[in-house]
């Protein structure tokens, strides 16, 4: 019962600490809506490959990213992950690395770096040189790229077996070529609570709020543009500030043993977002709420499968039925993955299917993600 209460406390403790910081920050009116969304993509083939459902299961070094508290149970001494992935058939590049390792036997750090950028933008404006010709030669190439690096520090709980506490301290970067750039910083929190084969997780992002400041070079925006759209509705942007609200992500797994060395792990994840009302299952105005499942099958630790579900959406069909109305679908975003793990090497894939609706035709677009792992000592 002793386990249980503090593990309870903990959780109350960080609950409570979101909740106090959320009536400072909901009546600002620069609170944009999918601010730093590039921090929420996603970190990790395993995870990736699972819908995303790891608050409660991270403990490697990508708990860094998933939830800081989770660093404590990691089973080697040191750990690295590096991870590629590529979105929108190439187009967008997202990559990933982190390091861990523990400072003595309760508590541990890690530090992570991610990017995810478009390269290789035309920037054509000057395209038609003062003779009024073609020249391909004045054709600039540009990139739109977001960086962030986290420092973490994860801690056990006095002497509650399978407790830990961890934060983030983040530091952004969001870089749109020559023409703007912004610099941010926040913090996350996380619990990570293990106990009987159960796994307990609550992650707050951006539990203090995370402030971005953009600044903008309109000298640069306004070559090749004349007077009447830079003071027109579309005008060049001022510099600005904005603030990201905080997300929470409750999270619960269980792994079972099973015949002849299997094993199965299920796990779920409930993110609840407080911008503003989000299309999600469960949507009001002061918090949206997605749900995410994710399972892992394997064989001696050594082989895995898995599967996951998630961001859940209902979709407007644009075609009218048989009675002249439009329909709406619930359609999700899917993901599958193996992994293979051997000495302390983790290779990991993933495919994760996102559904399209364009004028009330739907297609799908895939993701490959590949991440490597090693662990040592």
């Amino acid at each position: 019962m002793l386990q249980l209460s503090s593990a309870a406390r903990g959780l109350f403790f960080l609950g409570a600490t979101v909740a106090l910081a959320l009536p400072a920050t909901a009546q600002s009116t620069k609170t944009p809506k999918y601010s730093n969304e590039f921090l929420n993509i996603g970190v990790g083939a395993r995870a990736l490959g699972m819908g995303k459902v790891q608050v409660s299961l991270a403990d490697n070094a990508t708990a860094g990213y998933w939830n800081p508290a989770g660093l404590t149970n990691q089973t080697h001494k040191y750990d690295g992950v590096l991870m590629h992935s590529e979105l929108f058939a190439g187009v967008v590049k997202n990559d990933f690395g982190a390091f861990s390792m523990p400072l003595d036997d309760k508590s541990a750090i890690g530090v992570s770096v991610m990017r995810l950028g478009v390269d290789n933008i035309a920037d054509t404006r000057n395209l038609i040189n003062e003779y009024g010709y073609i020249d391909y030669s004045k054709i600039e190439l540009f990139s739109v790229a977001d960086y962030a690096l986290l420092l973490s520090y994860a801690r056990k709980l006095g002497n509650v077996e399978g407790l830990s506490v961890g934060a983030n301290g983040k530091i952004i970067y969001r870089n749109i070529g020559k023409f703007a750039s912004g610099y941010g910083f926040g913090i996350d929190a996380g619990v990570q609570y293990n106990h009987k084969g159960w796994n307990l997780g609550l992650m707050a992002r951006d539990i203090t709020t995370t402030f971005t400041q953009w600044n903008i070079n309109a000298e640069e925006y306004t070559k090749g543009i004349n007077n009447t759209i830079a003071n027109g509705p579309d005008a060049i942007p001022t510099n600005s500030a904005e603030i990201t609200l905080p997300r929470l992500v409750l999270g619960a797994g269980r792994r079972f043993e099973l015949p002849k060395q299997f094993s199965a792990l299920v796990a779920v994840d409930l993110e609840a977002t407080t911008d503003g009302q989000r299309n999600t299952p469960i949507s009001t105005k002061a918090v949206s709420v997605d749900p995410r499942i994710g399972v892992e099958f394997g064989y001696k630790d050594l082989v895995f499968l898995r599967g996951g579900a998630g961001n859940y959406q209902k979709i407007q069909n644009f075609s009218a039925n048989s009675s002249g109305t439009f329909d709406s679908n619930w359609k999700g975003q899917y993901s599958v993955g193996a992994g293979v793990a051997v000495s302390g090497l983790r290779v990991d894939l993933a495919l994760s299917r996102l559904a399209v609706e364009k004028l009330g035709s739907s297609s799908q677009t895939n993701s490959l993600i590949v991440s490597l792992g090693y662990g040592f000592k």
